[in-house]
């Protein structure tokens, strides 16, 4: 009897002891939970001195209610990615640092002299045109213009007769009562014309393109000796780039980096896909524009078949509002024109060094030859998501059937990304580029089109192969093509008219020097914001 008490207490003497040991473990655990995260997943953790937003409730409420599995990849990523070889770790860091911004930072804020709107003279209605990214500019360049010649905007109204056929309102896509709030002491924005002046007689003005305030201030600020409510039929490019008051250029910013934020769904739906991204680590956003509209609108055929090629000319003549119709799809490519193929866009990441298990997130729509002209990249770079992998079929539900909330999601994947690179420089490219350099010149590397198609024609003849040769010199072509603080880019020299306007870099696509300001310290080791 007496043995069998002392193997009894023994044996609880041991599960005591694993007890202990086991609470020991866990407290110790908890206080160095993050040495366990990555940096990527530690910038992620709630701060418990921040009160979440109202956009950040719905966020939470929005992963809580949805479930969604992690796609299964043929070859899974690496917890962090490393390269081969001795220096794998600094080769690393080296493609994913930021290029540095030299202590440029936003500064946008009125001057002294500026003052609230006053009782305006008319209203101003505008209905945008193009995409989303196209649209936002319009928008954007419309708050300028409302405010010059004195107006009350009504919120614009969004396209709905372009190749898309997106039937989405202002409120579908945007934010409309945080734009009209935030832009209060701007301009004056209601979200419908008063009922009495639905029936008034309306001056439908094309505004000229790329016109300065003079033409502002006198043409159509004249019009409000007779009407009392202003059309603009189009609002893409209806404001020039350079020579505007600065405190007119630093409205369009507001407007565009501020004001102009997504509705709360799509925002809500945007970080989700976020941060399901860099579940994979550190990630690339990826534009590429292969996509059966831009193809057919650039003429671009190279490498399709004869049925293809075809069926891109048809939709080009039969598009009204696509002014050039007879297109040399070959002269196109050779002077950078068309958008990089994804089996190029394969070959370029990884001369630049990005190996196989980065991550990389696809920001397009449907890509024009589907899987099969994928494949290439596909081999090259497993880990490729796009929205329709990141989120379920429920989640993306309310946003499918229309291209202007879905390129949202796109541009919110984007402009957040380690790294975005896009395969053309059109709209959504510039509008993201722009973006990043505002928010500090996050990395964004611009291949450099014309260079490479020559490249690539040399390899497929066989004259050049790949390798560290070749990869060296295409690293060193892109070195000052990653999104670094520069001003923008004035006309090119021998150019007049509208081509003159036409090859300046788009205000949006770099808002330096008028909306970024560079640190400087003075003796006394005091900062304070100059323009540069």
């Amino acid at each position: 009897m007496q043995k069998k008490r002392w193997r009894k207490l023994g044996l609880m003497r041991r599960v005591l002891t694993c007890a202990i040991a086991l609470i020991s473990f866990v407290a110790l655990f908890s206080a160095h939970l993050h040495l366990f995260f990555p940096p990527s997943q530690v910038s992620m953790l709630p701060d418990p001195y921040k009160l979440p937003t109202q956009h950040e409730i719905r966020y939470q409420k929005l992963s809580r209610e949805r479930s969604w599995i992690r796609p299964h990849l043929s070859k899974a990523p690496l917890p962090a990615l490393k390269l081969d070889g001795a220096n794998g770790s600094s080769d690393f860091n080296k493609l994913w640092k930021r290029p540095p911004n030299r202590d440029f930072a936003p500064c946008v804020d009125p001057s002294l002299s500026y003052i609230a709107p006053l009782e305006t003279r008319g209203y101003l209605l505008v209905h945008t045109n193009g995409g989303l990214n196209q649209m936002r500019a319009g928008i954007c360049d419309m708050v300028a213009v409302a405010r010059i010649i004195n107006a009350t905007l009504v919120v614009p109204e969004l396209d709905k007769r372009s190749f898309w056929q997106d039937t989405s309102n202002f409120s579908d896509v945007f934010d409309e009562d945080y734009f009209i709030k935030s832009l209060v002491n701007d301009v004056k924005i209601i979200k419908k014309l008063p009922r009495e002046l639905m029936t008034a007689t309306r001056a439908v003005k094309h505004f000229r393109s790329w016109s300065g305030i003079d033409y502002y201030e006198q043409e159509i600020v004249s019009l409000w000796d007779d009407y009392q409510v202003i059309r603009a039929a189009k609002s893409d490019s209806r404001l020039a780039n350079n020579n505007l008051p600065p405190d007119i250029q630093k409205l369009r910013c507001r407007a565009c980096y501020k004001a102009l934020r997504f509705s709360p769904r799509i925002e809500a739906m945007g970080k989700l896909l976020v941060d399901r991204m860099r579940s994979y680590g550190p990630y690339i956003a990826l534009h590429l524009r292969y996509e059966k509209d831009m193809l057919a609108f650039s003429g671009c055929t190279h490498d399709l078949s004869i049925e293809e090629a075809n069926e891109l000319t048809a939709i080009r003549e039969n598009t009204s509002y696509w002014k050039v119709k007879d297109i040399d799809s070959t002269e196109q490519r050779a002077k950078g024109y068309c958008p990089l193929t994804p089996k190029e866009v394969g070959f370029f990441l990884r001369a630049l060094g990005f190996p196989p298990t980065t991550p990389i997130y696809i920001a397009a729509g449907e890509i024009y030859g589907g899987d099969s002209r994928m494949a290439a990249l596909q081999s090259r770079f497993p880990t490729l998501m796009k929205k329709e992998k990141l989120a379920t079929a429920e989640e993306l539900d309310p946003f499918i059937n229309h291209a202007s909330q879905m390129a949202a999601l796109d541009y919110i994947v984007s402009v957040e990304s380690d790294i975005f690179i896009p395969s053309y420089s059109g709209n959504m490219a510039r509008a993201v580029e722009g973006h990043r350099r505002f928010l500090g010149h996050r990395k964004t590397i611009s291949p450099d089109r014309k260079l490479l198609v020559r490249i690539f024609d040399k390899i497929a003849n066989g004259t050049m192969k790949e390798g560290k040769k070749l990869s060296g010199r295409i690293i060193e072509i892109h070195k000052r093509r990653q999104g670094s603080p520069r001003k923008r880019k004035g006309p090119i020299s021998g150019t007049k008219g509208t081509d003159r306007f036409r090859s300046e870099e788009a205000f949006y696509v770099n808002p330096l020097p008028d909306c970024l300001c560079q640190k400087e310290s003075t003796e006394n080791e005091n900062s304070t914001m100059v323009m540069k």
